[in-house]
């Protein structure tokens, strides 16, 4: 084997070809499919899952993440060996030793959105429907938990703990698909665009709790409320924080923004406020997407909003589109293949997961008491999506080995079913009239 560092300015020169040509594709894919979703009135998050799907495991693999097993295409890895001088062995290599690089990029887009989503959310009415998108979010996680658990043993025979796995994996909510959707048809300031936000943060909160017990059932040492405990008493007490913050800290950060001279102030002082609630939410074991929403709802009263908004908008548009084109690549669409012999059970079993995955969630759009007009299907179909939350679960249960094939390949159909079927529904579900008013408003 040719070692990887045997000549290396070839090697620099390969790296720059493989990391500048994977964000062509990905930007090009994207901007045309996205492009022709906005022209069939369809939000362009669908194209660029589609993109995604097109470039990835499922489609060309000219993109695909390297603990897919799948091969990158042998023409693209010699294309980029011959420009860059070094054999189509040491792209591969290249190729998945920088693939960390690009889901980090990855991860700036989905920060930038859940801060954005948190600068156009109004604290006060979020606060206002805060009892509706609490009573959303617990019917949104048990109702599929209970019967997607109970249905899995009772009609398929499954083990305990693989059935509680997959049953947690449909209690997810993705937060970003949602407030991407939302966001685009005007809705995100609506009420029900408020309550699905509200309801979809709580459901990241309690689905790191359900992850948490379920990993630990599924560990040799058993159950210990202990460490459980001291999650949630970490996330009650982080959401407070970001809500008292939310009213006090934005004299100070204008204070501060106001005395600063050197270009780009305002988005570098917006980044630091972003990264320190994404540092300390995973710090305390909460998700990092939770304290970027926390970030954007703590500056979402500074005087600076607007034009905090207008930098982070930007960032949004490019690195969002790589988020949401990753989680495409990695979706496996050969298990809807029902002309193989061993996806058939695993298809039957995802037709059981993928209904109790959309009525459990539609169902929450009905949990709530509301003396206001409230669009009932648009909140359940806003918590549908699963999303990179059902993937991260998806991935936690096959690296530990808790899955039949069958049954993972069930899960992977309801997360891209749900995840491709929320924004589409969504759009249909919303009438003319009220996206024109939202657009008006936004």
């Amino acid at each position: 084997m040719t070692p990887l560092f045997a000549n290396s300015h070839a090697v620099v020169e390969a790296t720059t070809l493989v990391v500048a040509g994977r964000f062509l594709l990905i930007l090009v894919a994207a901007r045309l499919l996205g492009e022709l979703m906005v022209r069939l009135q369809l939000p362009t998050i669908l194209g660029e899952l589609l993109a995604g799907v097109l470039l990835g495991v499922s489609g060309l693999h000219l993109v695909v993440p390297p603990e897919s097993g799948v091969a990158t295409a042998p023409w693209l890895l010699n294309l980029t060996g011959q420009l860059g001088e070094v054999s189509s062995e040491q792209v591969n290599q290249i190729s998945n030793g920088t693939y960390p690089f690009l889901q980090a990029v990855a991860s700036i887009g989905l920060y930038s959105l859940l801060f954005l989503t948190g600068l156009e959310s109004e604290l006060d009415e979020l606060i206002a429907v805060g009892m509706q998108a609490s009573t959303v979010a617990l019917a949104g996680v048990i109702l599929p938990f209970a019967l997607g658990t109970a249905g899995l043993m009772a009609l398929f025979h499954v083990d305990l703990v693989p059935a509680v796995f997959a049953g947690a994996s449909m209690t997810a909510t993705s937060i970003g698909i949602t407030a991407s959707v939302f966001g685009e048809l005007g809705m995100l300031r609506s009420r029900e665009g408020q309550i699905v936000i509200g309801a979809a943060v709580l459901d990241d909160i309690i689905g790191i709790v359900v992850l948490a017990v379920v990993v630990a059932l599924a560990s040799d040492g058993g159950l210990s409320m202990g460490p459980i405990l001291q999650l949630v008493a970490a996330a009650v007490l982080f959401v407070l924080a970001a809500i008292g913050l939310s009213r006090t800290a934005a004299r100070p950060f204008d204070f501060l923004v106001d005395r600063l001279k050197a270009p780009g102030e305002i988005v570098v002082a917006s980044f630091l406020v972003l990264c320190l609630c994404c540092f300390g939410a995973t710090a305390i074991g909460l998700e990092a997407a939770l304290g970027a929403f926390a970030a954007g709802l703590i500056l979402s009263r500074s005087r600076h909003t607007e034009a905090i908004q207008e930098t982070v908008k930007p960032l949004v548009s490019l690195f969002a589109t790589i988020f949401f084109v990753l989680i495409g690549t990695a979706m496996d669409l050969s298990v809807l293949d029902p002309t193989t012999p061993a996806n058939r059970a695993g298809l039957v079993v995802a037709a059981f997961l993928f209904a109790v995955a959309i009525l459990g969630k539609l169902a929450s759009g009905w949990s709530f008491l509301s003396a206001v007009p409230t669009n009932r299907l648009v909140v359940g179909l806003g918590m549908m999506p699963r999303g990179e939350v059902g993937l991260i679960f998806l991935g936690l249960g096959t690296t530990a080995g808790l899955l039949t094939p069958s049954l993972e390949a069930a899960i992977l159909i309801m997360v891209i079913g749900t995840t491709f079927l929320a924004p589409i529904l969504l759009r249909l579900a919303i009438p003319a009239d009220q996206l024109q008013t939202a657009d008006g408003n936004s």
